[in-house]
């Protein structure tokens, strides 16, 4: 028996079966956009621990931080006694990404968390409840988190869940076009949100909009510009905080710093994690200081947020990609997987739509050219085969039926080149009758 097959089984007897799992396949060690076994076979990193390895694994300015803050200080819990580097780190988090004239930060441990602070704030600083999301939304795995979260497959059984959360339709073009011009489009929704407020939940009592500018697990579904600037007026004529959870989409996947860049706006509350420590357990929440400070003493805060250890991992990351110019890398990247991606829809009718912004691209797999019939079947079969040839690779989705694209930027052309490779010879090969 080979050792991936060893540990999978140890794994199988000890780890409840609720833990998800996209493939059986193993990992002992990683560097650049390759992973390697237990058996040592290596693989081709598409999945970048879902969306985390933008800069790439074990990146060695983040290895060498992570060395020396460990030699000094690996904890001490920031509301018993301070530290520079979680100052440190809010500070550039600041000026990095200012909400309006003043600008306040919070760390935490992981997106989800981010989240909840980020609902806690908006509750406390506007003294209202209501929190409106969107379908195939995702912000987490927590009580509010998936209450927030879309996808019914990850919260099975797991009720009763938050009040106060009200769900709108995502603006999805793709599948909810109607015929309709974009333009058409995005007034339509934009009067089903009006219209939601007068007949769902009023307006005095919705604290915030929370929304992915791209979804992650919902698919790389880019919600439309002139959709996202007139939400933004919406709310603002409102006094509805806008929240936009830049998880998966900040520190350079779409080309730029964060997603909302892409959309000229700025929000009043922002959630990050994921890519903002290369692999460390670091998350922040990023507002508007004067909606910040309208907090009472003592209800933010928590035991591990803004390590020590996190946040030097955070610091290094955030220089290297400076150093790098990592948002020109994730364009150059997403160029190629979106120019590929179109060409392989003209080869292949099981490909519904090619969508993305910057380096986060995907295609969905549907039935008879139908947008409303996804493929689950087929998504499932493709990342098999491709984890057989040497290419790990995930889907996402509320159908399981899209395939993404979530490799480390700093990714060779010829080794981005060879995954895309290996992914269109298993479409084909499954699809060709």
């Amino acid at each position: 028996m080979k050792k991936s097959e060893k540990l999978l089984a140890r794994r199988n007897a000890i780890v409840p079966e609720g833990m998800g799992m996209f493939s059986p396949l193993t990992i002992a060690s990683a560097k650049g956009a390759i992973t390697k076994d237990v058996d040592g076979k290596e693989y081709i990193d598409f999945a970048g621990g879902i969306g985390v390895l933008n800069a790439g694994h074990c990146p060695k300015p983040v290895v060498d931080a992570i060395i020396k803050q460990s030699k000094q200080l690996i904890h001490a819990c920031f509301p018993v006694a301070i530290y520079e580097p979680y100052v440190e780190l809010c500070e550039v988090l600041a000026k990095l990404f200012p909400h309006g004239k003043s600008t306040k930060v919070m760390l935490t441990s992981t997106g989800a968390e981010a989240v909840e602070n980020a609902i806690k704030i908006a509750r406390q600083a506007t003294g209202k409840q209501g929190v409106i999301c969107f379908t195939g939304g995702f912000h987490g795995r927590t009580l509010l988190g998936m209450s927030l979260t879309s996808k019914t497959g990850y919260k099975i059984g797991c009720g009763p869940f938050a009040p106060e959360v009200y769900r709108l339709p995502f603006p999805d073009y793709y599948k909810r076009n109607d015929g309709l011009t974009m333009d058409q489009f995005v007034e339509r929704e934009l009067e089903v949100f009006e219209n939601y407020l007068h007949t769902v939940v009023d307006a005095t009592n919705v604290a915030a909009v929370i929304m992915e500018l791209v979804q992650g697990e919902g698919g790389f579904v880019a919600a439309p510009r002139k959709y996202v600037q007139a939400l933004h007026g919406i709310c603002k004529a409102k006094c509805i905080l806008l929240i936009l959870d830049e998880v998966q989409t900040g520190f350079g996947r779409t080309g730029k710093w964060c997603a909302y860049e892409h959309f000229n706006i700025i929000p009043d509350i922002s959630t990050w994690a994921k890519s903002m420590g290369s692999g460390m357990p670091i998350g922040a929440v990023i507002g508007r200081a004067d909606i910040m400070d309208r907090t009472t003493k003592g209800t933010l805060g928590g035991t591990y947020p803004g390590n020590p250890v996190a946040c030097a991992a955070s610091l290094a990351t955030i220089q290297y990609m400076k150093d790098i110019d990592l948002n020109s890398k994730a364009e150059k990247v997403g160029k190629i997987v979106m120019d590929f991606f179109k060409q392989l829809q003209r080869e292949c009718d099981a490909i519904g739509d090619v969508r993305g912004l910057g380096a986060m691209v995907a295609f969905e797999l549907v039935k008879e050219k139908d947008s409303n019939k996804p493929d689950a079947d087929l998504c499932k079969a493709i990342l098999n085969g491709c984890a057989a040839k040497g290419l790990l690779i995930i889907s996402a989705g509320t159908s399981s039926n899209v395939i993404r694209v979530l490799s480390p930027l700093i990714i060779t052309k010829p080794l981005l080149l060879k995954g895309l490779g290996i992914l269109r010879e298993e479409l084909l090969r499954l699809t060709k009758k």
